[in-house]
């Protein structure tokens, strides 16, 4: 059932290229990898590299299957994701709200930018993962099998990492939770104490693997800049605008959290359901302490949140009939937001439109402003490491990824790449910056084509003949 739920609830952004900006980059840069690139040297971002691997199966496939095939894990990890919501519910005692949980799951992933390939969609699992194994070891009165799962639950929470480093604060929440359990059974201290060192090791190995390969190949610092320098320098976004951000989370969960608050007043707050509330509430601080607070930071949360809205599910009475009306409310809303959505950035024919107009070579594509799948999807080569726009392009970005954005969009353009594109202008933009490159298609670009996509218009700008592209 939980399967045929999420395939109706994401059927709409099937194959579709560009649901999402920041998965067509992860697919982009894990297409990239298969062709040579290192992550973090010939093409940028500030993600663990787990995040581009697990794109690296899909990617192996190739254009269009392989947007097919990340969209097909995706669903097989939220699909895997709901069922241990519904065992995690269960096991607290809420079996009557079980389904109910995993089932708010699946749906509120539309109304939060979870429709797709997200990097919580995947890391979701292995959080709940972890979950699953600490909740299990509760009732397990042979401290070694604890320390196994523990250390099971470790490290899952270490690749999670990988994939996401806003998992730390679950992370720390789960570690923190094992070492007060085994100091409340009476445990002596010292033993304790480097089980949780033990704990918080295997937490570290993959991050420590994939810092110590980059060492190793003298791109150390790179990747200590790219993971985490950078983050700290990246400038925030308008106080007013970060607020507006929260608040729509706030209206979207609103709901999940009515229901989470009803069953923590109502019901029991020991044991495991008193664990589960406390994950909640670290969640929730994790999604608090990064700020910005775009849609697709709550899902994370979600996971706990809708554990604990199972519980409020779970009552006889009248919550079984509210919970019906709210999830095919919630349902309703998803898909609306789904096809809104799709119209919005455009889909896969009208993306088609723009690769024509760009062609498929010879010569260098660069795309100032638009989606990064345009240079898979073309076959044109790029001319720097800053695959993703807005990186060059917009103001909070300024003077956090390594080079000057000006600098970097002026060596671009000296090379002339074959064909140039710009979407319209988006908010946050440099402006300045889009003059510059305005100014200078102008000066050696023809307009080739302006292409409708979704609220948008793709430009695309072909180097003048007679001028030696790249």
């Amino acid at each position: 059932m939980l399967s045929l739920v999420a395939i109706i609830a994401r059927v709409a952004t099937f194959g579709n290229p560009i649901v999402h900006v920041d998965e067509s980059f992860y697919f982009v840069t894990a297409r990239a990898m298969l062709d040579g690139a290192l992550p973090f040297v010939d093409v940028w971002d500030r993600k663990p590299i787990g995040l581009f691997l697990v794109y690296v199966p899909a990617a192996a496939f190739g254009l269009p299957l392989g947007i097919w095939v990340y969209q097909a894990m995706a669903l097989a990890a939220v699909v895997a994701t709901a069922l241990l919501i519904a065992r995690l519910a269960d096991r607290a005692g809420w079996r009557r709200g079980a389904l109910a949980g995993a089932i708010t799951y699946i749906v509120w992933l539309d109304l939060l930018e979870g429709q797709g390939g997200q990097a919580p969609v995947f890391y979701n699992l292995l959080t709940v993962g972890a979950a699953a194994l600490i909740a299990s070891s509760d009732r397990d009165h042979d401290p070694r099998s604890r320390l196994r799962r523990g250390l099971g639950a470790m490290a899952l929470v270490g690749v999670a990492l990988q994939i996401k480093y806003s998992v730390v604060f679950e992370g720390l929440f789960f570690g923190l939770w094992w070492l007060w359990r085994e100091r409340m059974r009476r445990r002596h201290a010292v033993p304790m104490l480097a089980e949780g060192a033990l704990l918080a090791v295997v937490a570290l190995i993959p991050t420590a693997l994939a810092w110590g390969y980059y060492q190793a190949i003298g791109q150390g610092p790179a990747f200590l800049y790219a993971n985490f320098t950078s983050i700290a320098a990246r400038q925030p976004d308008p106080i007013l605008e970060q607020l507006g951000n929260l608040f729509k989370i706030v209206l979207i969960t609103s709901p999940l959290f009515a229901a989470a608050i009803l069953a923590f007043l109502r019901g029991e707050r020991r044991g495991i359901r008193g664990w589960l509330f406390a994950w909640l509430a670290a969640a929730v601080f994790g999604l608090l302490v990064f700020g910005s607070w775009f849609d697709h930071y709550a899902l994370p949360a979600l996971v706990p949140l809708s554990i604990c809205a199972a519980g409020f599910a779970d009552d006889p009475r009248r919550a079984s009939k509210i919970t019906v009306i709210a999830l095919l409310i919630a349902f309703l809303a998803g898909e609306v937001t789904v096809v809104t959505k799709r119209m919005g950035r455009g889909g896969p024919e009208q993306f088609a439109q723009v690769v024509d107009a760009i062609g498929h070579g010879p010569g260098c594509l660069y795309v100032y402003s638009g989606d990064s799948m345009l240079y898979p999807m073309s076959g044109r080569c790029r001319l720097s490491p800053y695959v993703f726009p807005s990186h060059l392009g917009r103001k909070r970005e300024r003077g956090a990824i390594g080079v000057d954005q000006q600098a970097e969009i002026e060596r671009i353009l000296a090379l002339k790449p074959a064909v140039v594109v710009l979407r319209t202008p988006y908010f946050g933009e440099r402006s300045e910056l889009r003059a510059l490159v305005i100014m200078r298609t102008a000066r050696d670009y023809r307009l080739k084509a302006a292409v409708p996509i979704g609220r948008d218009t793709n430009f695309v700008y072909a180097l003048k003949s007679g001028d030696q592209a790249r």
